[in-house]
């Protein structure tokens, strides 16, 4: 059975997906067949947009939903209005991310972290991921498998300047995603993590030193170029398709070679 087989016809719910590598995801797994439900933060004409384009191009069902990740708990609600929606959920990814005045405190210097801008990265990054993944896999438990994927960073491997408060929670996303792995295996589902090097997206664009990130991973990855969300989203299709059964508890590493120059 080919990825696209294994994955049409079937439900993906993913957070954040109305720019950057949400949007190349869900675009991604459209094009293979796949019913998406999809979040959004504020801007419901983007996501209206989005949804219409999906639908009139790859003949799918696609609906969003409004969800502040810094209220992981909305998931819940937000997982009863996609059971009226969808006959039953397949896939999460976990992908949504905070930016801006809620990073205050969390993006910067060491000695300039402070508390709550910290704290608003470890809810939209390890309570956010928790608290969907439940919800997702009450479900799948239904079916007797699934997929559920966290979206992280290689800058929990390597020292990115500014990005302790980010690159410490990416670490932290993946050992849970390790022990979820471990407790959600026995209902047939799988629980992994795809690791992104720098990736050109809009919040990559917000950083302070974007152009240096930018000319810096051209010149450490040996395919000369920083990576794009596509590159992530086919990593997913892969992790969600039958191809990837036996794959679970795993960070996949999708940097361009980056991080072993």
């Amino acid at each position: 059975m080919s990825v696209q087989s294994s994955i049409k016809g079937k439900t993906l719910v993913i957070s954040g997906g109305t720019r950057g590598i949400g949007k190349a995801i869900v675009y991604e797994f459209a094009d293979a067949g796949a019913n998406i439900a999809f979040t959004y933060h504020t801007n419901i004409e983007e996501a209206k947009k989005i949804a219409q384009d999906l639908e009139s191009k790859y003949d799918v069902k696609v609906r969003y939903y409004q969800l502040n990740i810094l209220e992981p708990e909305m998931y819940r609600d937000v997982f009863k209005e996609i059971d009226k929606d969808f006959d039953e959920i397949n896939f999460f990814i976990s992908n949504a991310i905070i930016s801006g005045r809620s990073v205050v405190g969390g993006y910067g210097k060491f000695m300039r972290l402070k508390p709550k801008g910290l704290n608003n990265i470890y809810t939209a990054t390890v309570v956010a991921f928790v608290i969907g993944s439940q919800e997702a896999a009450k479900r799948m438990q239904k079916n007797g498998k699934g997929s559920i994927i966290s979206i992280s960073s290689t800058g929990n491997l390597v020292y990115i300047q500014n990005y302790s408060g980010h690159g410490t929670n990416k670490a932290a996303v993946e050992a849970m995603v390790r022990y979820g792995a471990a407790e959600l295996g026995e209902m047939g589902i799988r629980v992994n993590a795809v690791s992104g090097g720098p990736i050109d997206t809009d919040a990559l664009k917000a950083f302070t030193n974007y152009e240096e990130v930018k000319t810096k991973t051209a010149e450490l990855s040996p395919l000369n170029r920083m990576g794009k969300p596509e590159d992530l989203a086919g990593a997913c299709l892969f992790l969600c398709s039958e191809k990837a059964d036996w794959i679970t508890g795993q960070t996949l590493i999708i940097d361009g070679g980056t991080t072993f120059k």
